[in-house]
């Protein structure tokens, strides 16, 4: 599989098996509210259960420079994707494996583009519809148009889409989009916050049958 793939919202390590090589898992992390937040105790056990040759991502919102250590020295996570702000007082290293997550317009809502961090900070974007209370698991659709926009003017940079991606759409998403990666959370859940292998595997495989010259439905 050449389309990077992110399952999000992860609790259970029985999902952890699904996640394909060079793809990542994703575990928020101290979200209030969040029906999928975790501890950082709670990650880590997750992370050291990964398949050879995936990557852990923790998935926080507005997090301390306290947290980001934290998940990166115990938790051992190898990303963290940001929803909002980036807090000071960081490690250069520390910087150069944050993804910054850009609020999108909701697919139908008219909105600005997000502004862009310099990509000598950041190499990966994480694209989200924006407008949602909580990191992750809305199900809300991004723009595409939008979407599009920016892969089409950040070239060289890894960009991922997220936003109400199903097995359904998937294919219909990259063809539009054209991003590096696709992110999946609510999508592949049978019920709030909770994974359905059966619809895991479902995506992965609809992301091989695009790479295999079918978009399939939108």
């Amino acid at each position: 599989m050449h389309t990077f793939v992110k399952v999000c919202g992860i609790t259970e390590a029985a999902v952890l098996a699904e996640i394909p090589e060079g793809g990542a898992a994703g575990f928020v992390v101290e979200v209030p509210g969040c029906v999928r937040s975790l501890s950082v105790e709670a990650v880590a056990p997750l992370v050291e259960a990964l398949p050879p040759g995936a990557e852990a991502w923790a998935v926080v919102a507005d997090p301390s420079a306290e947290l980001v250590h934290r998940l990166f020295g115990e938790a051992g996570v190898d990303r963290i994707q940001v929803y909002g702000k980036v807090p000071p007082d960081l490690e250069f290293l520390e910087v150069h494996h944050l993804v910054p997550s850009l609020p999108l317009p909701p697919r139908g809502v008219p909105g600005p583009d997000p502004s862009v961090p310099p990509a000598e900070d950041y190499s990966r974007l994480h694209l989200d519809a924006a407008g949602t209370p909580l990191p992750g698991g809305s199900a809300v659709l991004a723009d595409w148009e939008v979407a599009h926009r920016l892969v089409e003017t950040q070239p060289g940079r890894k960009l991922t889409l997220a936003g109400g991606l199903t097995p359904e759409n998937v294919g219909a998403a990259l063809a539009e989009v054209g991003p590096w990666g696709v992110d999946v959370c609510a999508g592949v859940e049978s019920a709030r916050g909770v994974k359905d292998l059966a619809k895991v595997r479902a995506f992965l495989k609809a992301v091989e049958t695009f790479e295999a010259g079918g978009a399939g439905p939108a």
